[in-house]
């Protein structure tokens, strides 16, 4: 199976990998929660595995961020917290699993054999057409007039918030959230740069322009 792990405590993650490893699976090895939001929104792993306290991002945002954007690969969480309270907020993120720390791999390997075992039905591509613009959600792909348009994860994310709620202003505070996690160290100026990128990849010449600035609010697209 193709495994990403999210673990900072590069001792014990360097250990799941290599234990992984050697019952046959492939494993991308994260240690924020940052690279572990875009490792799984760009790659199709069969399950993913969340320590819950990592730099960046926790893994409970991680799981609710990418649950909120339809992601269905079994997620099982990983931590030291294992009062019934801290179960049922890991479980309510989104998380099919979890295990507490400190854990025999007899049991990750068990849970992780549990989890292989429910069948992910594949997601119909879902297509957003505004103007000329089509985005493909599930595959994470671009056209403009039938052009492929390459964008990264985050500049994918934030098109297909404002998509999603054309024609209407998205407060900054709310793209902040949607696409960053209230735990990430995003400032204004961030977003703003982001929106910059995104309107020079999807904004060529002769074309109508999409994105617009709302002075003080936020931004909208627009067909």
């Amino acid at each position: 199976m193709n495994i990403l792990l999210a673990e900072d405590d590069r001792k014990l993650g360097n250990l799941i990998a290599h234990m992984l490893e050697k019952e046959k699976h492939s494993v991308d090895w994260v240690q924020n929660g940052e690279d572990a939001f875009d490792y799984a929104i760009s790659t199709n792993y069969d399950i993913l595995i969340l320590d819950w306290m990592m730099p960046g991002d926790s893994g409970v945002n991680v799981c609710r961020r990418l649950r909120n954007i339809g992601l269905q690969a079994p997620i099982l969480m990983l931590t030291a917290k294992d009062t019934l309270d801290d179960r049922v907020q890991g479980l309510d993120s989104g998380a099919d699993d979890y295990l507490v720390k400190p854990f025999e791999f007899a049991e990750l390997f068990a849970r992780i054999r549990a989890l292989s075992r429910r069948a992910v039905i594949p997601l119909k591509e879902e297509t957003m057409t505004i103007g000329d613009l089509e985005l493909r959600c599930n595959s994470h792909t671009l056209f403009r007039n039938g052009e492929e348009i390459q964008l990264t994860p985050r500049e994918f994310q934030l098109l297909e918030l404002l998509a999603r709620n054309r024609g209407q202003v998205i407060p900054r505070e709310v793209i902040y959230e949607r696409v960053w996690g209230y735990e990430a160290d995003v400032t204004s100026n961030t977003i703003d740069a982001f929106v910059r990128l995104l309107r020079k990849k999807i904004d060529r010449p002769g074309q109508k322009k999409l994105i617009s600035n709302v002075r003080g609010v936020g931004y909208k697209l627009e067909a």
